[in-house]
């Protein structure tokens, strides 16, 4: 099968359009033919070798497929062949044909595109189980998502407005606050204004009257996440799910004393081993949001597969607002 093939690790617009072998498909197992396949962060840092998890070379990366399923194994009932799926993986959707525990892989709606399901993937369960999971968010209350711009960040805008929230999106520049404004974001917190100790807690402050953000979601790190602790409301609740900012930053546990201030992280593929009915009965929350109107991915762009290093690389810079997908048959 063809396939976006990693044999050494290397910087992301060096992939190639590669063969590889046909997968295996276990008792347990779903094989579905690839329609189209999401372009996440955590791809780059595959490529390059950076990430936690790394497969054995040649492997093909991608983390988010949607198309239709090929075949089944022996002890898998709930998908047969021909239904129209997608599936969260740790690697292998960048490729023609990808097997798949039963457990990741769900039936889509019937009027949903390959596109929105694929991009509706890992960047959607991740924003959902971080609010909700982890944030313990509750209906109208306040909600600071940081690089609100990218992938997770995007779909924690909406659901956030989906789910009865006030959502307050930092953003960098211009582009990237027209974007979350689209995405519906009740405020924009600007990211790079001066003196963001003090100028992040006072736009959260305006646009709170005063109260601070009950959920702070953090993608970012570094001085954007010690800027955003401060802004947080007495009892409130910080997530930190990633550091694309860089540094990782550390935390003086008498403050958390001083504001009843709780921070917890978000490993999501975690809950995929560990708890799938959790991953389930969320994919189907997403769905009903996505009918409902309420969740609608933006993608930046479709290509094809062989694109998928200029997707990377675009995605590695940091300036995409939405999301790259790549397209297969």
């Amino acid at each position: 099968m063809k396939a976006i093939v990693i044999q050494e690790f290397n910087a992301p617009d060096a992939v190639t359009v590669g063969d590889l072998p046909d997968p295996q498909v276990g008792d347990g197992d779903v094989l579905v033919e690839v329609r189209a396949a999401a372009v996440n962060y955590p791809d780059v840092l595959v490529v390059q070798g950076k990430y936690q998890i790394l497969p054995q070379r040649p492997f093909a990366p991608g983390k988010d497929a949607a198309g239709v399923v090929r075949a089944v194994g022996a002890n898998v009932t709930h998908v047969q062949p021909g239904d129209r799926v997608v599936a969260q993986l740790e690697y292998g959707a960048f490729a023609e044909l990808v097997s798949v525990p039963a457990d990741s892989c769900f039936r889509i709606p019937d009027a949903m595109p390959f596109e929105d399901a694929a991009a509706m993937g890992l960047v959607y369960q991740t924003a959902y189980f971080a609010l909700v999971e982890r944030g313990g968010f509750r209906a109208g209350e306040s909600v600071l998502v940081t690089g609100a711009a990218g992938g997770v960040g995007s779909a924690a805008i909406q659901i956030v407005k989906g789910l009865g929230g006030i959502a307050l999106a930092g953003v960098s520049g211009a582009e990237h606050a027209e974007a979350a404004r689209q995405l519906g974001a009740d405020a924009v917190i600007d990211l790079s204004a001066p003196d963001l100790r003090e100028s992040l807690r006072e736009q959260v402050r305006n646009a709170t009257a005063g109260h601070g953000a009950d959920v702070v979601l953090d993608t970012l790190g570094g001085d954007v996440f010690d800027a955003a602790l401060r802004a947080i409301a007495w009892c409130g609740r910080a997530v930190v799910i990633g550091f694309a900012a860089g540094r990782i930053p550390e935390i003086k546990a008498n403050y958390l004393l001083v504001k009843n201030i709780a921070v917890s992280g978000l490993q999501w593929s975690d809950y995929r081993h560990r708890q799938p009915e959790k991953v389930l009965a969320v994919q189907q929350e997403i769905f009903r949001l996505y009918q409902q109107g309420a969740l609608k991915p933006k993608i930046a762009g479709a290509l094809p597969l062989a694109r998928a290093g200029e997707a990377l690389a675009r995605l590695a810079s940091g300036q995409v607002s939405g999301k790259y997908v790549l397209t297969l048959h």
